[in-house]
C-alpha cells in the first residue's frame, strides 16, 4: 500500500468530449475513439459521469465505455434510484456518487453525506450488492469525513473546486473579466491566506480519511497549473481530471496531453 501510495494515479474524466459532441448535436467527436489514445498515454482509468439529464455522456455512451474500455472505468452518478439501477446494470469497475443539480454547469459541492446519509447507505448497498467498488465526492471536510467512514465504502474523492477557483482568481486573468468569481474579489494577500486555508482542508482531510482506511481520490478543477500542490499531499492515491485535459488536446492532441499531465504528477 505504501509503495503504491508513491505513484498518484491519473483517471481522465472524457465528458468533455461529449460535451463538444453536443454542441453540435451530432455523432462526433465520439468519446470510445479516446479510449484506446487514454491507455497508450499511461491513463490509469477512465472516468465519465452519467447525468441525470444526459446533457452530455448518455446510456449509449455509457454502454459502449464498459464494453470496449481496457482501463478501468468510474462512473459518476447522483443518488436517485433510477440511475443507481442502471450503474448496477453497466457494472462499472467503481461507481461515485455526487450531487446534482440540474441548473449548474458542473458540480459545484461536495455529496451532503450528513443530510441524506439514509439515502446514501441505501444506494452504496445496492452498488455493494453488485460488487461495485464505491466512492463518495465530498467537500474537505472532517464532520463529512466521518460520516463518510460509518457507510461500507472504499474510497473518498475531495472536491478540489474552491482551491482551484481561489487558485486562477490569484494566478490566472480570471479576476479580470466577466467569469470572475464574486464571491472571490479580494485583495491577493486574502486570495493567498484562503488559498493556504484551502490546501490545508484538503491536506487535512485527506489524511483523516487515509487513517479511516480510505483510499483517497481527490478532482474538480485540476489543471497544468494547480495539480502541484496534489502531489505534496502523499496520501492522495488518484486525481480525475477532465476539462483541462480535454482543453489542452484541442492543440496538442489527447495523446501528448494526458503525458503532459502524466509528467507533472511523477
Amino acid at each position: 500500500m505504501q509503495n503504491d501510495l508513491k505513484r498518484i494515479h491519473l483517471g481522465v474524466n472524457i465528458d468533455h468530449i461529449a460535451v463538444l459532441r453536443e454542441a453540435r448535436r451530432i455523432n462526433d467527436p465520439d468519446p470510445v475513439d479516446a479510449l484506446g489514445i487514454c491507455k497508450r498515454a499511461g491513463a490509469d482509468q477512465i472516468t465519465i459521469h452519467l447525468r441525470e439529464d444526459r446533457r452530455h455522456i448518455n446510456d449509449l455512451d455509457a454502454q459502449k465505455i464498459m464494453f470496449n474500455s481496457a482501463l478501468p472505468v468510474n462512473l459518476e452518478c447522483a443518488i436517485d434510484a433510477d440511475i443507481i439501477d442502471i450503474v448496477c446494470q453497466l457494472k462499472p469497475h467503481r461507481a461515485t456518487l455526487v450531487p446534482e443539480k440540474r441548473e449548474e454547469v458542473t458540480t459545484e459541492g461536495g455529496l451532503d453525506v450528513i443530510g441524506q446519509f439514509q439515502k446514501i447507505k441505501k444506494a452504496v448497498e445496492q452498488l455493494k450488492a453488485h460488487e461495485i467498488d464505491v466512492s463518495l465526492f465530498i467537500d474537505p471536510s472532517a464532520e463529512v469525513i466521518e460520516y463518510s467512514a460509518k457507510l461500507d465504502i472504499d474510497m473518498i474523492e475531495l472536491h478540489t473546486g474552491r482551491y482551484a477557483n481561489i487558485y486562477a482568481m490569484l494566478n490566472t486573468p480570471l479576476a479580470t473579466t466577466h467569469h470572475s468569481i464574486k464571491e472571490l474579489e479580494r485583495p491577493r494577500s486574502e486570495l493567498r491566506q484562503l488559498l493556504y486555508k484551502s490546501l490545508e482542508e484538503i491536506k487535512d482531510a485527506a489524511y483523516q480519511a487515509h487513517q479511516k482506511g480510505l483510499l483517497v481520490a481527490a478532482g474538480h478543477g485540476l489543471n497544468y497549473q494547480n495539480v502541484h500542490a496534489m502531489k505534496e499531499i502523499e496520501v492522495i492515491h488518484e486525481l480525475n481530471i477532465g476539462q483541462s485535459i480535454i482543453a489542452r488536446s484541442v492543440f496538442t492532441g489527447l495523446e501528448q496531453a494526458i503525458i503532459d499531465m502524466k509528467d507533472l504528477l511523477k
